[in-house]
């Protein structure tokens, strides 16, 4: 892991254990706010320079140098989200959030900086990061800092520049877009039993087997992100994201899938000459799996092992 740098010349900081330890809640904060491994670093580095670059006497003025350094990382990320609008309108294809591996994949090996800093739980299921893709990037901030990490609207406001009311506002804008688009999922030893059925019955080439574990409004979306071959568009209806899975054999040869945890689900990943080249994650409700996100783009795989892992 690594610290944030001060200057060569600088007096020992008394706090300095105290600020490296926010760095675990700041990358928290960041991944689910902006869903990128990548951006969320930016964010934590940029947040420490900035508190390095204040003089010792005004880093004492500071009452609370954790919330100083959460109100920075999310103002931050209230402007990255701001421009990513316009950046993703950009984006070949369609914009899946980058995933996240569990730490046991990273067995024998260190995981890379920040993706051992992010606890999994179901604030990081791909569901629930590509639903907050759909919030404004105020009801997303809002949302995130109130309903996750529990910051009092107050404090909220403060870093959204809204009052409590409207910050309140926007939170339960954003609870009603989850409760209309989430169902409950199925228990996830049940989400493991169907996502290995779906890998045997693909590996089999089994079409009808594969459209029998699927919804028959199943979607499936992938993201190579111009990078790696991919439908630009998702895929809709239970024959199509089969045959659209059994297309992906064809276009990745020589493809072996491992039943692996993704965003703290069961999910799939695709290697290939000992590299990652798809990582599967997927929407199990009841005993159907009713979204799957195929992400391509070696730009999002760099927090998943090289090295061959069976």
């Amino acid at each position: 892991m690594t610290s944030p740098a001060q200057p060569a010349d600088a007096r020992p900081d008394p706090g300095l254990s105290a600020i490296v330890s926010e760095r675990r809640h700041l990358s928290n904060l960041a991944y689910r706010l902006l869903g990128s491994l990548t951006d969320a670093e930016d964010v934590v580095q940029e947040t420490y320079t900035r508190w390095y670059a204040m003089s010792r006497p005004q880093q004492e003025a500071v009452g609370s140098p954790a919330a100083w350094l959460t109100r920075v990382a999310a103002r931050i990320c209230l402007d990255q989200l701001r421009s990513a609008r316009a950046r993703r309108e950009r984006y070949v294809g369609e914009w899946i959030p980058e995933p996240l591996p569990d730490r046991a994949e990273w067995a024998g090996q260190s995981p890379p900086d920040p993706a051992d800093r992010v606890t999994l739980d179901e604030s990081v299921n791909m569901a629930f990061l590509v639903v907050l893709e759909s919030m404004t990037p105020p009801e997303r901030v809002a949302f995130i800092l109130h309903d996750v990490f529990r910051y009092p609207f107050p404090e909220v406001a403060e870093i959204v520049g809204r009052s409590p009311a409207a910050c309140r506002q926007l939170a339960t804008s954003a609870r009603r877009r989850l409760r209309a688009t989430q169902a409950p999922p199925a228990p996830v030893a049940r989400q493991a039993r169907i996502v290995g059925d779906f890998k045997r019955a693909w590996e089999a080439g089994d079409i009808d087997a594969l459209i029998g574990l699927l919804d028959p409004a199943a979607t499936g979306t992938a993201d190579g992100g111009g990078r790696a071959d991919a439908v630009l568009r998702p895929v809709e209806g239970a024959e199509q994201v089969a045959r659209y899975a059994l297309d992906i054999v064809t276009r990745i040869p020589g493809m072996t899938l491992l039943e692996r945890t993704v965003n703290g689900r069961p999910g799939l990943v695709g290697r290939r000459d000992d590299a990652t080249v798809v990582v599967l994650a997927f929407d199990v409700v009841d005993d159907r799996i009713t979204r799957i996100w195929a992400v391509r783009n070696p730009d999002k795989l760099r927090s998943w092992p090289a090295g061959p892992r069976h």
